[in-house]
């Protein structure tokens, strides 16, 4: 049998058997959407090649393994030879020196999104994964289940899992598992990327607000959480938890698909069996289905996997056989990550981008370590962050640690330390130098301590400098 993709203009071409390739170059290759995207790309037997302005592990690490060629800058000169194709980030904006460029000289472009579509999507059953939070760990985790019941699924998420070699793969059968984020498409596209992604399973995981850069309040994210929705087909599912009004909402907006929920009073329910949540009970409609005894930890991950085992049901996979498979699972680069324990000092790098994530990241390892020493050392990098929009609740979110750490460059808008009350005062700094930071820090920590980073950047390498002058300090 022949395919022959909907759109020819400057897709993959399938003709005959012979597969046309093109040159594909990709403006902010770094973004973990877009340096996934890549892989795909190169994947499909196309030459990919890419640019951003900065250039951190684990996407670049992963890009180079890749034999996938980065340059750092945009300068247009990197646009000749000319390539087919431009796959434009939504970092991208006018003014920018290649974006110019690609305007001027009429080189076709266009998004990761709706190149995706075109070239992979169309003729997929894709499983989508939404929300605001816990999308990457969910995606990775759902990619795994369906992997280990030998689905051999195609798969986009948003970080690096430990399960498979690299973000993204095409896959061998019509299943694709993606990480659908509500930011937007394109400077040209405002659309969030995930109506283009037509699902048939679409899990929500929670809803709050963020990106505050793009959305107004928290009814404009809602709206295209509805678009989302617009597009399951009656024969998909939407699965989403209980016990949350703003989802609720959306779906009281317009749903022509079955919803299942997971949760309190919820289709999926758990009973934890550790505190921790490293051990739970799974129930489907009341009938226990098997226990999960796995390295996760905290309540939103066993919401998570709540989650997983409910869109792999839907493709086939039996609730025994996703929890066997989730037993196995490793996590995610930079999900509360263990990179290193020195001198008694354990190290974890976490990828916090919102008061939530930080709050749940520290509840779980709370549960996890008793009453073990804890120091948050946190990087308010996110867009939504650095605006001020969460600073209300900024400072509680790390209530949970004994120790914090708090990095705020100079010139941000808004001052982190005037946020601090008396009574904060004793276990909260604020730097706007990581040398400083980290002066203080490897200076003060002891055996036994836990040391959480958070940050969705590279924060100028702090996690291996602070590994490095603990094993200084040792050796001396």
């Amino acid at each position: 049998m022949i395919f022959f993709p909907l759109s020819l203009g400057y897709t993959s071409r399938l003709l005959i058997g012979l597969v046309i390739t093109m040159h594909v170059h990709i403006l902010g290759i770094c973004g973990t959407f877009m340096g996934s995207l890549a892989v795909i790309a190169k994947e499909l037997g196309h030459t990919v090649t890419g640019s951003d302005a900065n250039v951190y592990p684990p996407m670049s690490t992963q890009l180079e393994e890749q034999g996938i060629e980065l340059i750092k800058g945009f300068d247009p000169a990197q646009l000749e030879p000319r390539p087919d194709i431009v796959v434009v980030g939504n970092a991208m904006s006018r003014g920018n020196p290649c974006v110019e460029y690609v305007l001027d000289n009429n080189i076709p472009y266009t998004s990761g999104p709706r190149w995706l579509l075109e070239n992979v999507l169309q003729d997929k059953w894709v499983l989508a994964v939404s929300g605001t939070h816990g999308k990457t760990t969910t995606t990775a985790m759902l990619a795994w289940v369906l992997e280990c019941a030998n689905m051999a699924p195609g798969f986009l998420i948003g970080g690096v899992p430990k399960d498979f070699p690299c973000s993204a793969r095409l896959g061998e059968t019509p299943f694709f598992v993606i990480e659908a984020d509500e930011y937007d498409s394109a400077f040209f596209d405002k659309r969030s990327k995930f109506v283009h992604y037509q699902p048939r399973t679409l899990i929500i995981n929670n809803l709050e607000f963020d990106h505050a850069d793009i959305f107004d309040d928290i009814a404009a994210i809602q709206r295209q959480f509805h678009h989302l929705m617009r597009t399951v087909p009656g024969n998909g599912l939407v699965i989403a938890p209980t016990q949350t009004p703003l989802i609720d909402e959306v779906i009281t907006q317009g749903c022509w698909t079955p919803v299942q929920h997971f949760g309190s009073d919820g289709d999926w329910q758990a009973k934890l069996l550790s505190a921790d949540g490293s051990r739970f009970e799974v129930y489907l409609q009341g009938e226990k289905q098997g226990v999960v005894d796995w390295q996760m930890t905290g309540q939103h991950s066993v919401s998570n996997a709540l989650a997983t085992l409910a869109a792999a049901r839907h493709v086939g996979v039996v609730p025994s056989q996703g929890i066997e498979a989730l037993n196995r699972f490793a996590g995610v680069k930079r999900r509360m990550e263990k990179i290193g324990e020195v001198a008694g000092v354990t190290v974890y790098d976490d990828f916090a981008h919102h008061p939530t994530a930080i709050e749940t990241t520290l509840q779980g390892l709370r549960k996890q370590v008793g009453d073990a020493p804890i120091t948050a050392v946190i990087e308010p990098r996110s867009n939504t962050m650095k605006m001020g929009v969460h600073q209300a609740r900024l400072i509680g979110s790390a209530d949970l640690a004994d120790h914090v750490l708090w990095y705020q460059p100079s010139g941000q808008g808004w001052d982190l330390e005037a946020l601090l009350s008396p009574t904060d005062r004793p276990k909260h700094n604020v730097f706007s130098e990581t040398e400083a930071l980290l002066d203080v820090l490897a200076a003060r920590l002891e055996a036994g301590e836990q040391v959480v980073i958070m940050s969705n950047g590279g924060f100028e390498g702090l996690h291996q400098r602070l590994l490095t002058r603990l094993a200084a300090r040792e050796a001396s």
